[in-house]
């Protein structure tokens, strides 16, 4: 039995039988089609699978505007972030309550590929309504700045939304991580058979330097397992590709990690950069996907300077805990001490910043760009050179 339930209760599947994906693919030719985007896409994906239990398709206007409004759906359950499904004034305009839709996309995941849409799913629309843009981006990011890219997403979008529940033909196809992509039902089957009662998640998207390393390890100190569950969906232009990422990750588990207590799987969802509400909601996923407790680092899913670096923490003080279910950790900002000889935080180190070992982001990218290595103190050398590698053939 998995220690912990689903965030509603019940995990969704939203998976087609062989049967209904044949009848569904024999009416392709009659039913209208919306074009995913890749954010879409990833949401599919995770709303069929289950990660985002309790929907079971994107959102509808009761349910979207009580979680721009609110943090909550429409039932009271928290949720942060709108899951929706966007179209052009032209596509919508065709449209009617009660259709049924395809949902199609890319039919390989490798970059610029260009072959036939792939029949994807079926929206089963209920309801198609106008939304403000400018009002979501402000309550949802904080800010109207299209400098931000969940902000740049919602510009790009078109000015209706389609809501219903959606039946997924087939798993999503993917050319990548094949071997670490596991639903929430297989990473509760994992957690069950390894007999793991309390499980911590690391979310992430960049490589994992020596502060990270040491955030997860102090989570394994008080729980049976470790879920590292970097996010492959889609990232800012800048961000270290997926590929170059999940070899750091590799790496690192097999250099300094016990791999039986380490689960690497991937997230296909897609990031949003919504900072504190972005933490609560990637908190809710990772209790999907069975863990108990999850781990929220200074700066949690933000991006330029648009939120405090401790925001992320308060959020979780506007709801009760047994409301999200899952334990969040707190951690400040990591750093290795040489006064103290060892990894520390702002919360127990108590020496001058000339002690400590920190680098900015651009300091880190300027020495791997020259094929430097950067001090051991701040990131492991096996992850160093497989980024100066990259940096080399970039």
């Amino acid at each position: 039995m998995s220690p912990i339930p689903p965030h509603g209760g019940k995990l969704i599947c939203r998976l087609a039988s062989e049967k209904e994906r044949g009848v569904w693919l024999k009416k392709a030719a009659s039913l209208p089609q919306i074009p995913l985007r890749p954010r879409e896409t990833s949401d599919l994906e995770m709303i069929a699978s289950g990660a985002l239990s309790p929907l079971e398709g994107f959102m509808g206007k009761r349910d979207y505007e009580s979680v721009v409004d609110r943090m909550r759906l429409a039932n009271e359950l928290p949720w942060t972030i709108p899951i929706t499904l966007s179209a052009t004034e032209k596509e919508a305009k065709r449209l009617r309550s009660g259709d049924d839709i395809f949902l199609v996309g890319a039919r390989s995941t490798r970059p610029g590929g260009s072959t036939p849409p792939l029949p994807l799913a079926i929206l089963h629309l209920e309801e198609k309504f106008a939304y403000d843009p400018r009002r979501e981006a402000e309550k949802v990011y904080k800010t109207t700045d299209e400098a931000h890219p969940g902000v740049a997403a919602i510009a790009k979008q078109g000015p209706i939304y389609l809501g219903g529940k959606v039946t997924l033909l087939q798993e999503i196809p993917h050319d990548d991580f094949r071997t670490y992509r596991k639903g929430p039902e297989e990473t509760r089957l994992f957690f069950e058979e390894k007999g793991w009662r309390r499980i911590a998640a690391f979310q992430t998207r960049n490589p994992i330097h020596r502060a990270h390393e040491y955030l997860t390890k102090c989570a394994l100190e008080i729980c049976d397992g470790l879920l590292i569950h970097p996010i492959v969906g889609e990232t800012k232009g800048d961000d270290i590709p997926a590929a170059v990422r999940m070899k750091c990750y590799e790496s690192l588990i097999q250099n300094y990690y016990p791999a039986d207590r380490v689960l690497l799987a991937v997230n296909p969802a897609a990031m949003r950069y919504a900072g504190p509400r972005e933490a609560i909601f990637h908190a809710i996923v990772r209790k999907n996907y069975g863990c108990t407790h999850f781990i929220v680092g200074r700066d949690h899913a933000g991006v330029g300077n648009y939120y405090g670096t401790f925001d992320a923490h308060k959020i979780f003080e506007e709801f009760r805990p047994e409301e999200i279910g899952i334990t969040p950790l707190f951690f400040d900002h990591a750093f290795f001490c040489r006064k103290c000889e060892e990894m520390v935080s702002n919360k127990t180190c108590p020496h001058s910043a000339d002690d400590r070992v920190i680098l900015s982001g651009t300091k880190v990218r300027e020495m791997l760009s020259r094929g430097e290595l950067p001090p051991a103190e701040f990131s492991r050398p096996e992850v160093a050179r497989i980024l100066i590698g990259s940096y080399k053939r970039s």
